[in-house]
């Protein structure tokens, strides 16, 4: 009886958000949450980590969840210094996620888990997503310069790029028929 009432006293408190408990996401106590969530890739950003996200450790660690490990370097791109950050899963790496002005600006997917809120996957065949490259595609650049970029159908910020066999002139895009071979290599989200 005497737990009982320390209950009916203490309900109303959890029920309202006391003041330590106020930043408590409840949704989280769900059960389907309770085993973690692999992240989707959508025009917002990566799961919870969208443009608005500050380019910092804590910040990336708490949205990407205890799967990843990060890691954070520095390289030059465009004549820029660019921050990122490399979360591996598994010791491989799985994304990597730059800043420019303190904030998010781009992120790299690699981990076949995730999946762009449409269902695509890593390994998805270009010919599922596209019936040719004129209009969509166009020659990756910089760590993809082997691979073709394609925007995704009906998307701003999310685009793939896809690699595979072929043996062309260095610059030069493969043919349709070729293409339509290669699969999803990488995910690519820009603010």
């Amino acid at each position: 009886m005497k737990n009982l009432r320390l209950l009916l006293c203490g309900l109303p408190l959890v029920l309202t958000g006391c003041t330590t408990l106020s930043n408590v996401h409840w949704s989280a106590a769900a059960p389907w949450n309770w085993f973690g969530s692999t992240p989707e890739v959508t025009e917002n950003g990566l799961g919870d980590i969208t443009a608005e996200t500050p380019l910092k450790e804590e910040a990336i660690a708490d949205a990407l969840g205890s799967d990843y490990r990060l890691r954070s370097g520095m390289k030059t791109q465009g004549g820029a210094v660019v921050r990122y950050f490399e979360a591996l899963k598994d010791d491989k790496l799985a994304v990597v996620v730059n800043g420019e002005n303190g904030t998010v600006s781009r992120i790299d997917v690699l981990d076949k888990a995730i999946t762009t809120d449409s269902g695509v996957e890593i390994g998805t065949p270009f010919g599922d997503l596209y019936d040719k490259a004129y209009g969509a595609c166009k020659q990756a650049l910089d760590d993809d310069s082997e691979g073709v970029e394609c925007q995704a159908p009906g998307s701003h910020h999310v685009s793939y790029v896809f690699t595979g066999e072929w043996r062309g002139p260095e610059g030069l895009m493969p043919a349709d028929d070729t293409l339509k071979k290669w699969t999803l290599h990488k995910i690519i989200w820009r603010r």
